[in-house]
């Protein structure tokens, strides 16, 4: 009879769910009309990493604080945070 080792699925089993919920963020700008203003921010994304997803979750955060959604510029990982927080400025991680 032969054994298969239990341990490297166990292993797998703990890493795809941490894998899957890996944070994920993305870039977008955004306005206000009346005065016309723009902005660029950074915000954490729950669902999918997509930009379809990010979109989806950002226009009604924004849209609760009078800004539209123009666009999704990106989405990334925590390894793309350090790079975009002095560009997005107070509006990294605000919405």
């Amino acid at each position: 009879m032969r054994h298969i080792s239990l341990f490297p699925l166990v292993i797998v089993a703990f890493l795809l769910p941490a894998a899957a919920h890996a944070a994920c963020y993305a870039d977008y700008k955004a306005k206000q009309d009346s005065p016309l203003r723009l902005h660029y921010g950074v915000a954490q994304i729950s669902g999918n990493c997509s930009a379809k997803s990010a979109k989806a979750e950002l226009a009604p955060r924004l849209a609760a604080q009078g800004w539209t959604l123009l666009n999704v510029v990106s989405t990334f990982d925590e390894a793309g945070l350090d790079k975009r927080k002095a560009s997005a400025g107070s509006y990294y991680l605000r919405f």
